[in-house]
């Protein structure tokens, strides 16, 4: 029940150069659980902006009235990857005792905020909903832990998909917990839900 309402919330994207480089936002408002309505949107285009330093934004709702106060900041992209199962980045034996070097006892204290990283190979799916009405889906999976957030490919008319990726997180708190999601693309529309397991880091 506000008109001028502070989240004070961060969110990291991890954005590469493969995709598309505007960010796209919607501003929602919601009476209750069934009732949703749009308050407006606003674009912001990732490779205007300045990298390596905070970029505090003021963006005008399209359509709308009000506007968005905003902090962006572009980075380098470290600790994060998604890859094809054939060249698993700890694959290679040189890079396993690296790492071992990295998070042994001696090194605990070098970088609090190095907590660790996690990697997931996500393989395929098995016996899909089928959400379309060709008795098919065109499912897709989302990974998200704390704030991150990384998807594979589509598959598209597949009850069975095939993704065979390998996704690198680092960790920023050990108490959180991988949610795995898998979705049916449907066009210009919101993606069908078709499954979600919860997987918390401390039982790994």
């Amino acid at each position: 029940k506000s008109a001028n309402p502070q989240w004070r919330e961060q969110f990291d994207f991890h954005y590469f150069s493969d995709r598309k480089d505007m960010l796209d936002i919607e501003v929602w408002r919601k009476d209750n659980k069934k009732h949703e309505e749009l308050l407006g949107t606003c674009k912001v285009d990732i490779t205007a902006l300045p990298a390596k330093q905070t970029n505090c934004l003021e963006l005008p709702l399209e359509k709308h009235p009000g506007s968005l106060l905003m902090l962006v900041a572009v980075a380098p992209c470290t600790g994060v990857s998604i890859s094809d199962l054939c060249v698993c980045p700890l694959g290679d034996p040189s890079e396993r005792k690296q790492i071992s070097q990295r998070y042994c006892l001696k090194n605990s204290f070098r970088d609090i905020k190095d907590v660790g990283f996690l990697q997931v190979k996500v393989l395929k799916a098995v016996d899909l909903l089928a959400a379309d009405f060709a008795g098919k889906s065109d499912p897709f999976c989302v990974l998200e832990l704390g704030n991150d957030s990384l998807q594979t490919h589509t598959v598209y008319k597949n009850l069975n998909p095939e993704w065979n990726k390998v996704f690198t997180f680092p960790i920023k708190d050990i108490h959180d917990v991988l949610e795995v999601t898998v979705f049916d693309e449907d066009g210009d529309k919101p993606p069908d839900f078709l499954g979600k397991v919860a997987i918390p880091l401390l039982s790994v």
